[in-house]
């Protein structure tokens, strides 16, 4: 060890495995030395500056909790988020996007057409679509866990008048893959700047704005899950996403419809009075 030097620093590295390692613990923990140390070597990187990098993932751990991952929402910006959905999507399927930093587990269950909006304002929306396989066969009883925005731009989780479970659900889709149900139309919104990412954003002049989008995870029995958003076409942000998560496949458009429209057996049926939304969106799961 006393050669070392940086120039075979990486090389020393790569050999202090031991024999028992993994293949592919060993494969990306010696990819990633490589690659840091290439950083550090092409930018020449000070002390000070490396310091600074410390700090920041010190900071990063201090302000996260178990409703907020600031590592999520840095990797989200930094774009690995979207790159690793990008690697693992089957062609064939829909693809993923990013699970964002303010997913709640154990979402409560809802029945088919149940409503998410409660008592908040804004124009109602009616989403409603199929959960079927890359061979276009219906998966019946698919589970599909949503979640969004509420009106004012924050999620249940960054904003104390909401409760825990604040426009986040669980659907089970119907025997034919059908599922359905209403919320308010989601906005564009700020990823939150008050921590480390947006020092970043702030650092190389960016924008912390996303376009509205619903949040799905959908689950079925033999197939991958699905971790995607669906985003409106008409979003001015939907070419500026700052965590890269919109797909061309994943954008839909909001038909406007008068309530005469508004379908029966909904638990809003009868109740609507103005015109809504309605967004119709299959979902395409890939097998395992």
């Amino acid at each position: 060890m006393r050669t070392v030097n940086q120039h075979n620093l990486t090389h020393v590295f790569s050999a202090y495995f031991g024999d028992e390692t993994d293949p592919r613990v060993r494969e990306i923990m010696t990819a990633l030395a490589q690659h840091i140390h290439d950083f550090a070597r092409d930018v020449k990187l000070t002390h000070a500056e490396w310091q600074t990098g410390i700090k920041f993932l010190q900071w990063a751990g201090e302000i996260t909790t178990e409703e907020r991952n600031e590592f999520v929402l840095l990797s989200d910006v930094l774009g690995l988020s979207s790159l690793v959905d990008m690697i693992n999507t089957n062609p064939e399927a829909t693809s993923s996007s990013v699970l964002g930093p303010f997913h709640v587990s154990n979402p409560p269950a809802m029945e088919m057409g149940d409503d998410l909006r409660g008592d908040f304002e804004g124009q109602l929306v009616l989403v409603q679509g199929k959960v079927t396989d890359t061979e276009g066969k219906s998966i019946p009883g698919a589970q599909i866990d949503i979640w969004q925005t509420a009106p004012n731009g924050l999620y249940s989780s960054q904003d104390p008048e909401q409760d825990t479970f604040s426009f986040h659900g669980l659907l089970t889709a119907d025997d034919a893959g059908f599922y359905r149900f209403t919320t308010v139309r989601p906005v564009s919104y700020t990823v939150p700047t008050d921590g480390p990412v947006g020092d970043i954003l702030r650092a190389a002049g960016r924008h912390p704005w996303r376009p509205s989008h619903l949040h799905f995870i959908v689950k079925a029995e033999g197939c991958k899950p699905l971790v995607t958003e669906v985003f409106p076409t008409d979003d001015p942000y939907l070419d500026q996403d700052t965590v890269f998560g919109v797909r061309e496949d994943l954008v839909m458009e909001y038909v406007e419809r008068p309530a005469s429209d508004f379908p029966d057996k909904l638990a809003l049926s009868g109740k609507v009075r103005e015109g809504f939304a309605q967004v119709d969106f299959d979902f395409v799961l890939a097998k395992e």
